[in-house]
C-alpha cells in the first residue's frame, strides 16, 4: 500500500477482505479497540502473509501493552473512531463527493490524527490541526483508489470500489464501463476528475510538513507523501489505469527513498512531479482550469519556501515512464486490520 508505513496494516487489511461476511466483520470492526487489549484474541483471515498476521494478532497486542499510556489512549481513541466508521460504510456506497472525503477520513485521515498524537506524546512535535492532519490521510488514500481502480474493480468475491458515483456518473453509465476500450476517452477523462479531487490535499500536506521539526519524523512523512504526487503524475492522462499497473519505477522510488532528508527535498520533488503532471494537462479536458489551478498553487508553494530556482530537476531529468518506530509500527498494523474487516459491503454497478 502506497500510504501506509508498517503498523496501520492490520486494520486496513480487516477492511479489505470481502470474504468476511458482514455480520461477522461488523461487530469485529466496533470493538476492535477493546481487542488490542487481549493478548489472546486473533481472527483467522486473509491469505500468505496476513494470514500469519492475524492469526499471531497476539504479538501485536504485545507490544501495544508495553506501550506507555499516552500512547495507548491515542490508539485507542483512533482504532474505535476507525471501527465504527468503516462499519458505517460496510453497507453504504460511496455516492457523493462528500461521501467519498468520509470513507477516506475513516480509512486514512483518522490515521493522520492518530500519528499526529503519537508525534506529541513523544514530545518532538508540536498538535497539528485536525484538518492538515486528515489532508496527509486523504492525499495517499484518495491516490491509492485512483491507482487501484482495476484490482478493486476486479476482486473476488465482491468488487472493492471507492470512486464516487458524484463523479464518475458524469462520464459512464456503470463504474466498471471505465475499464472498456470503447470508452477510453471518458475514462481518461473520469480518471483527471479524481486526480483533481486528490491534488486538493495537496498544499495542506505541504503545511503540515513544513511544521516538523524532528529530521526522522519528517522522513517517514514526507517519503510516502512524495510517492503520492508522484504517482498521481503517472495516473494522470493515462489509460493503463484501466487496464493494469501504473507505479512508480524503482530507480526513482530509491531516489525519492534516499534523496528525501530536508523540506526543501520535499519542495523539489513536489515541485518537479507537479510540474510532470502540468505537462500532460489537455485543454480540451473538461477539468483543465481546476487541474492548473491546483497544481499553480502547489508550485507557487515550492517556490515561495523552497529552494528551487538554485538547483537542477533531478526528478524531470530522470525521465519517469509514468511510486519513538515501535509506537508508529503497531498503530499502522491495527489500522489495516480494521479496514479489512470493515470492506465487505454491497456495490450494485
Amino acid at each position: 500500500m502506497l500510504a501506509y508505513p508498517n503498523h496501520f496494516f492490520v486494520i486496513l487489511f480487516a477492511e479489505d477482505d470481502t470474504s468476511i461476511a458482514t455480520e461477522v466483520k461488523v461487530p469485529i470492526l466496533m470493538a476492535f479497540h477493546q481487542h488490542v487489549y487481549d493478548r489472546e484474541w486473533h481472527f483467522s483471515c486473509g491469505t500468505n502473509d496476513y494470514r500469519v498476521l492475524m492469526d499471531e494478532f497476539h504479538h501485536v497486542s504485545t507490544a501495544f501493552l508495553e506501550l506507555g499510556r499516552s500512547y495507548q489512549q491515542a490508539i485507542e481513541d483512533i482504532t474505535m473512531r476507525m471501527g465504527a466508521g468503516m462499519a458505517k460504510f460496510i453497507c453504504k456506497e460511496v455516492e457523493t463527493v462528500g461521501d467519498y472525503n468520509e470513507y477516506c477520513h475513516y480509512v486514512a485521515g483518522l490515521v493522520g490524527l492518530g500519528l499526529s498524537k503519537l508525534f506529541h506524546a513523544s514530545e518532538k512535535e508540536d498538535l497539528a490541526s485536525d484538518a492538515l492532519s486528515n489532508s496527509m490521510g486523504l492525499f495517499l488514500q484518495k491516490t491509492n483508489i485512483i491507482r487501484d481502480y482495476l484490482e478493486d474493480i476486479n476482486e473476488i468475491p465482491k468488487s472493492r470500489m471507492f470512486w464516487p458515483r458524484q463523479i464518475w456518473s458524469k462520464y459512464v453509465n456503470r463504474l466498471e464501463d471505465l475499464k472498456d476500450e470503447e470508452n477510453s476517452v471518458k475514462a481518461g477523462r473520469c480518471l483527471n476528475d479524481m486526480v483533481t479531487n486528490a491534488l486538493t490535499h495537496a498544499e495542506d500536506c505541504l503545511t503540515y510538513m513544513a511544521a516538523l521539526r524532528d529530521p526522522a519524523i519528517l522522513r517517514f512523512c514526507a517519503i510516502p507523501q512524495i510517492m503520492a504526487i508522484g504517482t498521481l503524475a503517472l495516473c494522470y492522462n493515462n489509460i493503463q489505469v484501466f487496464r493494469g499497473v501504473v507505479k512508480m519505477r524503482r530507480g526513482l522510488t530509491a531516489r525519492v527513498i534516499h534523496g528525501t532528508k530536508t523540506m526543501s527535498d520535499v519542495y523539489e520533488a513536489f515541485y518537479d512531479f507537479s510540474r510532470m503532471l502540468k505537462s500532460k494537462v489537455d485543454n480540451s479536458d473538461p477539468n483543465a482550469r481546476k487541474t492548473k489551478e491546483q497544481l499553480e498553487a502547489i508550485l507557487k508553494t515550492c517556490r515561495d519556501y523552497g529552494t528551487i530556482n538554485e538547483r537542477k530537476s533531478y526528478i524531470i531529468r530522470a525521465e519517469p515512464k509514468y511510486s519513538s518506530t515501535s509506537v508508529i509500527i503497531i498503530f499502522i498494523i491495527l489500522a489495516i486490520l480494521l479496514a479489512c474487516l470493515s470492506s465487505t459491503r454491497p456495490y450494485n454497478m
